[in-house]
């Protein structure tokens, strides 16, 4: 990190309820409690870390308002209600002042169609490539190498980074960040097998990309057959996802890596798919409902429902099943056990018929 504040920067944003010690050091870095040095800030967001508190050399920590404690000579302990959201609050101003924002205008590689809106506060970065009857709103910031396709229209405060696509008649609303090589608007996999040989179905809809969504590195959202591929405000997508054509995903879901969703799905709002998690075609995962890492899921799931392994069972009885597969060796024994036993008496009992 090359940036510092002093104690009384790191107050003025945390707003404790409550301060104890004092530090004249100068916050330089951030770390885990059992790592951090002086100069480091650090902080309590998980209980089974609280041990390490007392330990830790960190000039300034950020505890929640249960935890009893002091601070060592030298220490500064910060209570605040959640810990891990003020520490959050710290790195956005670390990262504004990292990487600032580059003054608004476009760069002079870039290549701009005649016919694009861009507004005046936008920034262009080195060879972007914008198509005919793009809109790009306020404050949008287009980092080195995007393409915006023909059509297609930015809302206000976007973030696009270096490499990311949004293919043409795609729209994103405000505030949208898409990380690099982000593309949007790829065609749908959509083939039928005619005489023998497999034809393309042409992909003729588009995506919508609602307020406030975030897309990891390399995810890819299909354009719909027809209609739209709909992304809902809120959503927070990992890296490496694949979304097919004619989703449609609902507000504030989380997606971790990997995660695959077959054509014409539809996720509702707040739910969670873990990682490499994988959804069928043309089926409905109900409102809040939670898919465990690498389950695949190929019926519908009921709203606040909480499925895991694969094929998808309810989370408490795919736990009963892992349970009883550890016992298969045993089982299996006994049963061996039970068999040779059996022979034996019928071996004993042929013997007794024949005396």
């Amino acid at each position: 990190m090359q940036v510092s504040f002093s104690p009384d920067e790191i107050v003025a944003i945390a707003k404790p309820s409550m301060i104890k010690g004092s530090t004249a050091d100068s916050i330089r870095g951030i770390a885990g409690l059992s790592a951090a040095a002086a100069g480091d800030l650090s902080f309590l967001g998980n209980n089974k870390y609280r041990l390490q508190v007392r330990e830790s050399r960190a000039s300034l920590v950020l505890l929640p308002v249960d935890y009893v404690g002091e601070p060592s000579v030298g220490q500064m302990f910060l209570w605040v209600e959640n810990p891990s959201t003020v520490l959050s609050l710290i790195c956005g101003r670390i990262e504004q002042l990292l990487w600032p924002k580059p003054a608004p205008g476009i760069h002079p590689s870039a290549v701009i169609a005649k016919s694009a809106r861009i507004a005046t506060s936008a920034t262009i970065g080195p060879l972007c490539v914008i198509e005919d009857g793009v809109t790009i709103g306020e404050r949008c910031h287009l980092q080195a190498q995007v393409f915006v396709g023909r059509g297609a229209s930015l809302g206000e405060d976007c973030w696009l980074q270096p490499g990311s696509i949004v293919a043409a008649e795609c729209s994103l609303h405000d505030r949208v960040r898409l990380h690099p090589g982000v593309v949007v608007g790829s065609d749908g996999f959509g083939y039928d097998f005619v005489r023998g040989r497999h034809e393309k179905v042409p992909q003729v809809g588009c995506v919508e990309i609602g307020s406030d969504v975030e897309i990891g590195a390399n995810s890819t959202l299909d354009r719909a057959r027809f209609s739209r591929t709909v992304i809902g405000d809120g959503t927070k997508i990992d890296n490496l996802v694949q979304i097919g054509h004619n989703v449609v995903i609902g507000k504030h879901c989380l997606l971790c890596a990997q995660v695959g969703i077959s054509g014409s799905a539809t996720i509702e709002d707040f739910v969670v798919l873990g990682g490499q998690a994988g959804v069928g075609g043309h089926i409905t995962i109900g409102k809040g409902a939670k898919v465990a890492g690498q389950a695949g899921v190929t019926f519908d799931a009921d709203p606040g429902s909480f499925l895991k392994g694969n094929p998808a069972l309810s989370f408490q009885l795919e736990q009963r099943i892992n349970v009883l597969k550890q016992r298969l060796p045993g089982l299996f024994d006994r049963v061996k056990s039970i068999e040779e036993q059996l022979v034996g008496l019928k071996k004993s009992s042929a013997r007794d018929e024949v005396g």
